[in-house]
């Protein structure tokens, strides 16, 4: 079986990049790591990584069935990013809806280091 490229983009396969982190078998060491892993998580449907690599005072807000619907109903095409800083991504996300209209998701999303390990905090959406 031929290895899949990353859905995050790096050229790297997916059982060398993203998924380590996905499966908890390693811990992403930066918040653009995390960002990336988090993409493909949203791309393979794993909903429990999302939920457990967003801050803890965030995760409330948030419903694994909902998020579970985001993500299946898209198809994800490419993962852009745009810059990063150390806590910080902006980042581009395109993806197919589930009306096969082409879509643009545009965030600066805002990580936390916490006891070794990055979560995503919130992001500002742009048009």
């Amino acid at each position: 079986m031929v290895p899949k490229k990353c859905y995050c983009g790096s050229l790297k396969n997916f059982d060398e990049c993203c998924e380590p982190f996905i499966n908890k078998t390693k811990i992403a060491p930066t918040a653009l790591e995390l960002m990336r892993s988090r993409y493909s998580a949203y791309a393979t449907h794993k909903v429990d990584y999302l939920l457990a690599t967003t801050h803890i005072y965030q995760r409330g807000y948030y419903s694994k069935n909902e998020i579970l619907k985001w993500a299946t109903s898209n198809q994800w095409l490419q993962l852009e990013i745009i810059n990063a800083t150390e806590n910080t991504v902006e980042f581009k996300a395109y993806f197919l809806d589930s009306n096969s209209q082409k879509q643009i998701h545009h965030e600066l999303s805002t990580f936390k280091l916490e006891n070794g390990s990055w979560f995503y905090v919130d992001g500002k959406f742009f048009n």
